[in-house]
């Protein structure tokens, strides 16, 4: 009976143990079925298209970037194509051995390897770097041969960017340069991160950067079937890129290069506008820079000489010098005094060469002029009047009557990076200054401020731009270098539309008063020697402003100053003065008297627009020196000079 029962409960116990193990294996293979389900069903799309791509590689094609011309079609920056020795740093055991070993092979220079070096540090190791650019045939089938011994090292064919007339026009046109991290960042935010996949650079500057969205183009991709190793086994599919853009300026380089000689070695600015439009014809500042340097990554021995440069070439002073304006500034001051109701043209101011106020005593002309109205005060640039007019009018009236010319303010031009200087009024000084007692504004402040010195500061974008206004009788356009986008795939022309221009409600009597004062300096006054012989009628002044502040009784004396101390020269003017076509604000840094160094330049920018004619090489060594007045020489026709080389 115990044996009876034992095997009782065996049986029972083992159909037990059955029945707990079917139920096991009927749950287990319940959830296979549900996962089945689940990948089957529900992650049907999702995992059809990893599969896809576990065979299939998307490659970005990067499209050719936009070319940048001239007003007259001359190209500014354009591509070539040229072979790369690249290496993928986390693709090798050893960078030193690697590169040592690669110079066997290919000529790789001290400088080859700084900029390696550097470009290492900015970007991921998974990266490809180039250690030589610009490879010969010759040097392409070496590497070939020995490529089975550098592993993460290939050859490769890109496209470059090249400006083919060097440093002329560089501040305007800009450069490109390898994208940084802080770039990838801001393109990986935005909405274009797709259309950058495989670009490696970006605009930096000028026009390249600003109009970086028409000049990149849309990227292409092709579809590539590849192995279980990920080798592409042949091409599915492929979309082809769209080149960039090209971007037509209102630029004339050749006027640009031709300004650029006349300075030399000086520093300064000069902008040319077209008073009808607000088309910029020429912006330069001197010195200049090459952009060709910063294509491939710019080395540290060059970026140290234009970074360090005392001359600071990388400085757009265009827009972001700011200097006190002068006595160009003066014609400004008298139409405010006429359209403020302040003062008659006919009212006479005495001149005795100083000009008394709280005290302190305000140098003016040697000996005076006597006794002066506007068009005279203007002609034969009398301090005295001016600094009278200043405290007349107060520093808030003459801030609310420039600000809308664009002095002290952002004039909108289609290049980053403007300053906006200063306009002073009480309420900035009350801004820039913490201490209680430096907030309060002085009346003898007042005083320099009527002749363009004290806190005034501008840039020679918005002297040019104020004189522009002047020129064509009181509208304001917005200044601007981009004149049209061409379609690189239809040829279609397409002109960028601008704001309309602002009427600032000078009456044309006043205009007329200081236009024919204006005239009279370049026929009578401070110009007259410079535009002597000129077959068309200008309008112009000249100025010379302080660059450091000398005390109340201290006398100027250059020979007694370092030549970053001296004084400015500067000229604005327009021409021709009945109907103007161009009107010019410019400086010449530390060079002094306004009419000896700023006005030539001037002069041969209008014979060039107006006339046609090009400086002889023995004017432009005099312009160049400070010793020119009127051209010397026999002028060429511009249309015979060559293009501007590097």
């Amino acid at each position: 009976m115990t044996e009876v029962r034992n095997a009782e409960a065996e049986a029972r116990r083992f159909r037990a143990r059955v029945l707990v193990l079917g139920v096991v294996v009927l749950l287990a293979f319940g959830l296979l079925v549900a996962r089945l389900l689940y990948l089957q069903v529900v992650r049907h799309d999702d995992l059809a298209e990893q599969a896809e791509s576990n065979r299939t590689a998307v490659v970005p094609i990067v499209p050719n970037r936009g070319l940048i011309l001239d007003r007259n079609g001359v190209v500014l920056a354009t591509n070539y194509s040229a072979y790369t020795l690249e290496i993928t740093p986390s693709k090798v055991e050893s960078l030193e051995q690697t590169i040592d070993g690669l110079a066997e092979i290919v000529d790789i220079q001290h400088r080859d390897r700084r900029r390696f070096k550097r470009l290492l540090e900015e970007s991921k190791s998974f990266e490809s770097l180039p250690i030589r650019t610009r490879l010969s045939d010759a040097e392409v089938a070496r590497f070939a041969a020995q490529r089975y011994r550098f592993p993460g090292v290939d050859v490769k064919a890109r496209l470059f960017r090249s400006y083919p007339l060097g440093e002329a026009g560089s501040h305007a046109i800009g450069y490109i340069g390898r994208i940084n991290q802080a770039e990838k960042a801001r393109i990986e935010e935005s909405e274009d991160e797709a259309n950058y996949r495989g670009t490696e650079y970006i605009g930096k500057l000028g026009i390249e950067q600003s109009f970086e969205a028409q000049l990149h183009g849309i990227t292409g991709v092709d579809q590539m079937e590849t192995s279980a190793g990920g080798r592409a086994v042949r091409k599915l599919d492929s979309f082809p890129a769209t080149p960039g853009q090209t971007v037509m300026l209102s630029l004339d380089i050749k006027l640009q290069k031709m300004i650029e000689d006349l300075y030399g070695e000086r520093r300064g600015a000069l902008v040319a506008l077209d008073p009808r439009n607000g088309e910029i014809l020429a912006l330069v500042s001197k010195p200049t820079f090459d952009p060709n340097l910063f294509v491939e990554g710019i080395d540290q021995e060059n970026w140290q000489a234009l970074n360090e440069s005392i001359n600071k070439p990388l400085l757009n002073r265009a827009l972001r010098g700011t200097y006190p304006p002068g006595s160009t500034y003066k014609p400004f001051m008298a139409l405010a005094a006429l359209q403020l109701g302040k003062r008659s043209p006919s009212m006479v101011v005495n001149d005795p060469g100083y000009y008394t106020f709280g005290g302190r005593t305000f140098r003016s002309h040697e000996g005076g002029l006597g006794g002066v109205d506007m068009h005279r005060a203007i002609q034969f640039s009398s301090n005295t009047y001016f600094y009278s007019l200043g405290v007349e009018l107060g520093v808030d009236a003459i801030h609310d009557f420039m600000a809308p010319l664009g002095f002290g303010q952002i004039t909108g031009i289609d290049l980053g990076g403007e300053l906006r200087g200063v306009l002073p009024s009480t309420a900035w000084k009350r801004q820039v200054n913490k201490r209680a007692e430096a907030k309060r504004w002085f009346p003898g402040e007042t005083v320099s401020l009527g002749i363009g010195q004290g806190y005034n500061n501008f840039t020679m974008l918005q002297l040019a731009l104020a004189e522009a206004t002047l020129a064509n009788g009181g509208t304001r356009y917005r200044p601007h270098l981009a004149k049209a986008i061409k379609d690189s795939v239809t040829g279609v022309v397409t002109e960028i539309e601008q704001p309309q221009g602002e009427n600032l409600g000078f009456a044309p009597q006043n205009v007329d008063i200081v236009r024919n004062a204006l005239v009279a300096v370049n026929k009578g006054g401070t110009g007259t020697r410079v535009f002597a012989g000129a077959p068309y009628t200008s309008a112009g002044k000249t100025g010379t402003a302080q660059a450091v502040s000398l005390g109340q009784n201290v006398r100027y004396n250059a020979r007694l100053l370092e030549e970053h101390q001296r004084d400015h020269s500067l000229f604005a003017a327009f021409a021709p003065a009945e109907e103007p076509r161009i009107a010019v604000a410019l400086i010449v840094e530390n060079a002094g008297f306004g009419a000896a160094a700023a006005a030539p330049i001037a002069r041969r920018v209008f014979d060039y627009w107006l006339l046609g004619q090009y400086p002889s090489e023995e004017d432009m060594a005099a312009v160049r020196k400070g010793q020119a007045a009127a051209p010397i020489g026999k002028p060429r026709a511009a249309a015979d000079v060559p293009l501007p080389t590097p």
